[in-house]
């Protein structure tokens, strides 16, 4: 696995739109964990609500590699019982992250953050992501996110690429904005929904413009450079793939500068862009 593609996708298998079983993406968890490709996945993301009903499965599997397991926590319980949850979680589980959103389209997000902050300063030993709506306040609440990262809490930022709505999905020019303000800020970043594919694409069941998880790379490579935001846009709005390999190809053995990665329902479907683009050898899959 290139470098540059290393833990690009956190398994998201039981969330929308791929909606799986817990006990069915656990399975599905646990052999992606065991393939040739398994540097290309993440953690295994839960609700924190789930993380009994996983331990109980974990009870299930003893003595197979699903004993321990690498988890994300995304926040479906209030902001204040989230450090309880994890607290709480089965020593089986290694909690790596949690990520949590802030507040609503259109609500301050500074006292969500404010909350989300304190839980990261109290646990040390996780990475934080503040899931930030792409509204008013985003600016103020990205100043505060890398304030408080210089300080040293390990806290980063997260944005919605997609959903099950029209409006959860930003525009080119939008997201270019975001990734350049993270950019200015030297602040790590999250994306989650929509981008299961390499390019820019018509969903024809939904209607909706996805993003493409190749274009982001090309992006956030070109923002590193010091492209602006009308440039970074326009990488964000290719279809052709040529142009977006020929940007990220010089930059296989090298961290991606800033996006950590994003959170797929389904694995498999960026894997199977990324070995059609030549970005992959897909030699074992035979």
């Amino acid at each position: 696995m290139p470098r540059f593609l290393t833990g690009l996708v956190d398994d998201a298998a039981v969330f929308p739109p791929g909606s799986a079983s817990l006990p069915d993406a656990l399975a599905a968890h646990v052999r992606h964990r065991a393939s040739w490709y398994a540097d290309l996945v993440g953690p295994l993301l839960v609700p924190a609500s789930a993380l009994p009903d996983l331990a109980r499965l974990l009870d299930a599997s003893e003595g197979n590699s699903a004993a321990r397991l690498d988890v994300g926590v995304i926040g479906d319980v209030p902001l204040d019982r989230l450090g309880e949850a994890h607290a709480a979680a089965d020593p089986r589980l290694r909690v790596r992250q949690v990520e949590a959103a802030v507040a609503r389209r259109g609500e301050d997000p500074l006292p969500g953050l404010a909350e989300l902050t304190a839980l990261a300063a109290g646990h040390p030993d996780l990475d934080v992501y503040a899931e930030i709506p792409l509204a008013w306040g985003l600016l103020n609440a990205l100043d505060v996110l890398a304030e408080r990262r210089r300080a040293g809490t390990r806290i980063a930022a997260k944005f919605r690429t997609g959903g099950l709505a029209a409006e959860l999905f930003p525009t080119p020019g939008e997201l270019a904005a975001v990734v350049c303000a993270c950019r200015d800020r030297e602040l790590p970043f999250k994306l989650t929904a929509g981008l299961h594919h390499a390019t820019r694409h018509l969903d024809p069941e939904t209607g909706f413009t996805h993003h493409g998880f190749v274009n982001v790379l090309a992006a956030v490579r070109a923002a590193a450079e010091g492209a602006g935001v009308k440039a970074v846009a326009e990488v964000l709005t290719r279809t052709d793939p040529r142009p977006l390999l020929q940007q990220v190809e010089p930059g296989r053995d090298e961290t991606r500068p800033l996006w950590v990665g994003f959170g797929s329902c389904s694995v498999q479907e960026p894997l199977t862009d990324l070995i059609r683009l030549g970005l992959v050898d897909g030699g074992g899959l035979r």
